[in-house]
């Protein structure tokens, strides 16, 4: 399961069986805030999807260096672990939102609107497809 992890969302990605395709299934709600990080929806979509590790975007700064909201998805990391005990890589997400952002931009049917809808699914699709791209199969 990829997740892109926000201040106010999180979009979830899964892939196939084989692990070759990633895709976007939804956006939680979470607020940071008030400590409400969404997982026990992520636990439903864990048995739904019999999800066997996570990879979450890693926000990296373009010099390589990590601020808060890295800091951020490494906490979310954390909690992860201890609600689920299943393996956790982090990928590097920079310009994943950025490029799904101009995805959806070349769609002309594509509103403003709609993109911030569905942008934090389609970036975690595209940082789980990188991290399946990279290591040839999900986390075992």
């Amino acid at each position: 399961m990829g997740l892109d992890v926000g201040s106010r969302t999180v979009g979830v990605a899964v892939s196939d069986a084989l692990g070759w395709t990633a895709q976007g299934i939804e956006i939680i709600r979470i607020n940071e805030d008030e400590s409400q990080f969404g997982l026990d929806r992520v636990a439903e979509l864990v048995t739904q999807y019999e999800v066997g590790g996570f990879v979450l975007g890693l926000p990296k700064n373009m010099n390589n260096s990590q601020g808060p909201r890295a800091e951020a998805a490494r906490y979310y990391g954390e909690l992860l672990t201890e609600k689920f005990g299943l393996p956790i890589d982090f990928e590097d997400e920079r310009l994943t939102t950025v490029e799904a952002e101009r995805m959806l931009v070349e769609q002309a049917d594509t509103s403003r609107r709609k993109r911030k809808q569905v942008i934090d699914k389609l970036a975690a699709g595209l940082i789980l497809q990188n991290y399946l791209d990279r290591h040839g199969k999900l986390l075992q």
